[in-house]
């Protein structure tokens, strides 16, 4: 199979992952529930269809990837779990805008994690990106003191993270963790169903969050998890970004919800911050690989 071949299916595979995970949040907010019913019946179907697909792939075929690949796997589970939790969470306390802005701030922390444990000292202009995207998250931030959002914003926050942690450990793993990130459900999963018990069920439109655990949380997390395998990392990124981008869009749309002043000043800083520093790279990296092809012509 070409590299080139490769690198077009890779295209293909994150678009379809980035564009599928741009409606996660309007399903959410269709359904109109509780956010641990949300949560329960969201994650429920998520693993379900997980589970029938990984047996469907297991019987047809003895390359089936495993749920959980050891020990990394475990801790990239965990990760995706707590995700979830603050995810969901954040969705009920506080805009659309600001939850898919901040969530852009994951970069930052996965070149930070990567500094620290992986010892991949990020360059001057990473730094700097860095930096200016602080700033955009601080406006953010800064712009939802008093108006009730800042609990979402740091749950928000806290998805960023684990979001981050759980892309360093794959990386430094190396293994195939295509189905991990959503048997990493379980944990919400739990938490959810004992919050029901106790609260009870609320749900108005439940078949809009049973379509999204069971089509839209497979093919998304499914798709971006592989997507790294045929291209670099920026280029998942710039498709990651396509929920920053059209989230708010879908939501103002559907709800007639406007982002505020501050959150579209800190969301543009974050953007141009960011597709600025993917673009360096992926420049960066044709140089290298034109370098190596007069280095080592085949």
């Amino acid at each position: 199979m070409s590299t080139h071949h490769d690198h077009q299916k890779g295209l293909l595979i994150t678009a379809i992952g980035g564009l599928t995970l741009t409606i996660d949040i309007p399903l959410i907010r269709l359904a109109d529930g509780s956010p641990w019913t949300i949560m329960m019946l969201r994650n429920a179907t998520t693993l379900i269809a997980a589970l029938v697909v990984w047996a469907v792939w297991r019987r047809l075929s003895r390359n089936a990837p495993q749920l959980i690949p050891g020990w990394s796997g475990l801790a990239v589970a965990i990760c995706y779990g707590l995700t979830g939790i603050t995810f969901i969470t954040a969705v009920f306390h506080t805009s659309t805008a600001n939850l898919v802005f901040i969530l852009a701030f994951s970069t930052v922390f996965a070149a930070l994690l990567s500094w620290l444990f992986l010892r991949e000292r990020p360059r001057l202009v990473t730094l700097a990106t860095m930096l200016v995207m602080i700033l955009g998250v601080l406006i953010i931030v800064g712009g939802s003191v008093g108006t009730g959002h800042l609990f979402g914003d740091f749950m928000a926050l806290c998805s960023a993270f684990f979001v981050a942690l759980a892309i360093t450990i794959s990386s430094a793993s190396g293994k195939d963790m295509g189905f991990t990130s959503l048997v990493g459900v379980v944990l919400p999963l739990a938490v959810a169903a004992f919050m029901v018990s106790g609260e009870g069920f609320h749900v108005n439109a439940p078949w809009w969050i049973v379509f999204n655990g069971a089509v839209i949380m497979p093919i998304s997390f499914f798709c971006l998890a592989n997507g790294p395998k045929y291209i670099s990392g920026p280029e998942v990124a710039m498709f990651y970004l396509l929920e920053t981008v059209l989230a708010p869009v879908w939501v103002w749309m559907i709800f007639a919800e406007t982002p505020s002043r501050d959150s579209l000043i800190g969301g543009v800083i974050l953007i141009v911050a960011l597709v600025a520093h993917s673009l360096w790279q992926l420049h960066e990296g044709r140089k290298r690989r034109a370098a190596l092809a007069v280095s080592h012509p085949a």
